[in-house]
């Protein structure tokens, strides 16, 4: 990968193979990020910032920071890809810890916990940002992000941090297909939001409900190779999602005894497995009303 600002030759080169309608999105995005001079990206290891962080890289070389989040809803597994993936890139990285626990609005979990999350994220950034001289954050919104339940991008937009894949009109699928081409290795990773988002509005979050969601999620993992996974906690009982095409590979009574008793072992009363299988943002089915 690049450890420097690349030459406009080197971007050329590197844009060859892309399809002419991708081709553009990319160049406008590297003109944003030409334009911003010097930029921190809030880096969650995750597809979109990733690809961020690699054309910010390319259009800025040593003037693009990656910035990582630590906090007790981030598992640890995603703080070490997010680290390799910094430095397979070649971009600088930086982590900071984020206490959004501490803020009663955020542990009540309320519909907009999210608001709470990303306000305290843009203000540690905007601290960090003042410190190394940079007057720009851009995080990894695409355009699909913009839609349904999304109380943090309000905390993002208040405090200005710039959404380049959503400006230059990056959908989540154009996403992948162009991380797939610079040959990131995350193209095709799941989508890995923090573990509050797995706890049922109302519940309040603590430090042992976020463990014990991890050490549930880990351990199912650990039995059988799924791709995407969701633990759910409901209070006393324990929500399985897992892919549509994936559950068949639960339809095993001795597995499903292991994960109900491991699961009740970590603190839940009840352990269910979800016949609908995962979709994004299950829990944000409890705010609509159903005739």
């Amino acid at each position: 990968m690049l450890t420097a600002k690349a030459s406009e030759q080197s971007i050329q080169a590197t844009l060859r193979n892309v399809p002419p309608a991708l081709r553009e999105k990319a160049s406008k995005a590297l003109t944003l990020f030409n334009g911003y001079r010097k930029v921190i990206v809030a880096f969650s290891g995750g597809i979109d910032s990733t690809l961020v962080a690699f054309l910010a890289k390319l259009a800025l070389g040593e003037n693009a920071v990656a910035v990582t989040a630590d906090s007790p809803s981030l598992p640890s597994s995603e703080l070490k890809e997010a680290e390799q993936l910094a430095e397979a890139i070649g971009i600088r990285h930086m982590v900071i810890r984020t206490e959004e626990l501490d803020d009663p609005r955020y542990a009540a979990n309320p519909a907009n916990r999210c608001y709470f999350c990303k306000k305290e994220l843009s203000l540690k950034l905007k601290e960090l940002a003042s410190e190394l001289g940079i007057s720009i954050i851009a995080d990894g919104t695409n355009l699909d992000d913009l839609q349904g339940h999304r109380p943090g991008a309000a905390a993002l937009a208040e405090e200005a941090v710039k959404r380049p894949l959503a400006e230059v009109g990056f959908t989540k699928a154009e996403v992948r297909e162009l991380a797939k081409l610079f040959g990131l290795p995350n193209f095709d990773k799941p989508s890995m939001p923090c573990l509050s988002s797995r706890i049922q509005y109302g519940q309040t979050i603590s430090p042992e409900r976020l463990q014990r969601v991890e050490k549930s999620e880990n351990f199912i993992r650990s039995l059988v190779g799924v791709k995407e996974l969701r633990v759910r906690d409901h209070g006393n009982l324990a929500r399985i999602e897992v892919g549509k095409d994936e559950r068949q590979l639960f339809f095993d009574e001795i597995l499903l005894e292991t994960i109900g008793r491991k699961l009740q072992d970590f603190g839940f009363m009840y352990v269910s497995f979800d016949l609908f299988g995962y979709r994004t943002g299950s829990m944000n089915e409890t705010l609509i009303s159903r005739p």
